[in-house]
């Protein structure tokens, strides 16, 4: 009877051996490959996380410095100022796919620290600056600099995480950014205010300088934690590094591997030939365009009646909001991978309601309660395009994505320079042309968006 039933089911000792040692190495590579994801993250994340929230600080600190007393020492113009700004972006966007080109042929942990210890130098120095003409050198040098790490961020998180687990890890990333916008202001105030005149030094001079030093010694601890890619990572074993590349390559099945080298010029030009390359693209230019908005939350909440200093503190919900969207958002994106487009587009029909509703309301506590939520929907779209971005080029090369990846962040970033004339004070206190062009800028983002999931359902993109 017993060997019957064995006979009907196909079935023998053997069989059940095989498929019990079968589980069990199933259950032991997954607890591997659990253990070394902890590890990745407790290398990169914590590391990354507060090498962009310094990035983000040093290419802001200049408005802080500006109302400090740096526009009336060194005699600036409204004019010279803007160029002040305008001119990093220059110098950043372009750089930026250069820059990723060098980081995919090199090592990350050198390459990373190096840059950002040479801008934290660039941001000393600009404590002595003493004409306009020397601001917008080191404003053009600094842009040079960083421009090598936000999509160098990006090319690393996209080289070590599965598509599913990436969207947590880019809403960690900007997660940095919108805490730096929440109390950036309040750090440099305290800066400034306390040290006024220490050793014959202004406070706005002050701010260089600490925040410099700050960002240099950083990048001295950050030499010894980073993590290269996965193959030459000298932090993990030979086994863990082996792991570390299978899982990606079993995970997307298409994505080239790291032994796929290809020249700057090839690469560049797959990457340009590429489709995805270039809705991604008008996609995140229109989420950064919008979310220049950030730049101008104190004058705004100022013109909803809320004055001096009490306009600086209402800037922060704003910002909390939005962590919190962000962080819920990029947690629950990695549960439905296959829907972060629609996802991004219900985001920005929030924005555009938001934004729109803005022109309409009169109530000035009405209003503020639009620009929260309008920021909310604008920060948790931005960290979610990345990783969309990222995990819809996982079957390119090394090379390639270092490219893909630098040219969306740097279109992106070039919308920063039309974003700041969206909201002239002469529109005050309405607005209407910066929240018009915001609200047709999110109407597009909901088009490219809502097509990429579209297309995203037939295979083409990402799972």
């Amino acid at each position: 009877m017993a060997l019957g039933h064995h006979t009907t089911h196909g079935k023998n000792a053997a069989d059940f051996t095989e498929d019990a040692a079968r589980v069990e190495s199933t259950t032991s590579v997954q607890t591997m490959e659990k253990a070394l994801v902890r590890k990745i993250d407790l290398f990169l994340l914590p590391t990354l996380w507060l090498m962009y929230l310094l990035s983000y600080i040093d290419r802001t600190n200049i408005g802080n410095a500006k109302i400090a007393g740096m526009q009336d020492d060194l005699r600036l113009s409204s004019g010279q100022y803007s160029i002040s700004l305008i001119v990093f972006f220059i110098s950043y966007v372009i750089f930026e796919v250069p820059s990723n080109l060098i980081l995919s042929k090199s090592r990350p942990s050198i390459f990373l620290p190096a840059i950002m210890i040479l801008w934290g130098i660039v941001t000393c120095c600009m404590a002595a600056v003493q004409s306009y003409q020397q601001l917008v050198a080191l404003r053009f040098l600094v842009g040079i600099l960083e421009a090598g790490f936000a999509p160098g961020v990006l090319l690393i998180l996209s080289s070590w995480y599965k598509r599913e687990e990436q969207s947590k890890r880019f809403a960690v990333y900007i997660s940095a950014a919108i805490l730096s916008g929440a109390f950036g202001g309040l750090l440099a105030g305290s800066i400034t205010k306390n040290l006024e005149g220490v050793h014959g030094i202004r406070g706005w001079r002050w701010l260089f300088i600490v925040e410099g030093v700050a960002t240099a010694g950083w990048a001295c601890v950050a030499r010894f934690l980073l993590l290269d890619f996965p193959l030459t990572s000298k932090y993990l074993s030979e086994e863990e590094r082996h792991l570390a590349s299978e899982r990606l390559l079993v995970n997307e099945g298409s994505r080239a591997s790291d032994e796929m080298r290809l020249g700057a010029l090839q690469a560049f030009k797959r990457s340009m030939t590429d489709w995805r390359v270039w809705l991604f693209t008008a996609g995140y230019m229109v989420i950064v365009g919008s979310s220049t908005l950030s730049y101008f939350y104190p004058t705004l909440v100022e013109g909803l009646g809320y004055k001096s200093y009490k306009a600086q503190y209402m800037t922060v919900p704003i910002f909390g909001v939005a962590f919190v969207c962000n962080g819920l958002t990029g947690y629950f994106s990695d549960k439905v991978p296959g829907k972060r487009g629609l996802i991004i587009a219900c985001w920005l029909v929030l924005s555009l309601c938001c934004s729109v509703a803005t022109t309409i309301v009169t109530n000035f506590q009405a209003r503020y309660v639009l620009l929260v939520f309008m920021a909310a929907g604008l920060w948790s779209s931005n960290a979610l395009a990345l990783s969309f971005a990222s995990s819809s080029f996982a079957h390119m090369s090394r090379e390639g994505r270092a490219v893909s990846l630098a040219f969306v962040n740097a279109m992106g970033n070039l919308a920063q320079i039309y974003g700041a004339y969206l909201f002239p004070s002469e529109d005050a206190p309405r607005y209407i042309m910066g929240f018009s062009v915001v609200s047709a800028m999110c109407a597009f983002g909901v088009g490219v968006y809502g097509s990429l999931h579209a297309v995203g359902r037939k295979g083409q993109l990402d799972r």
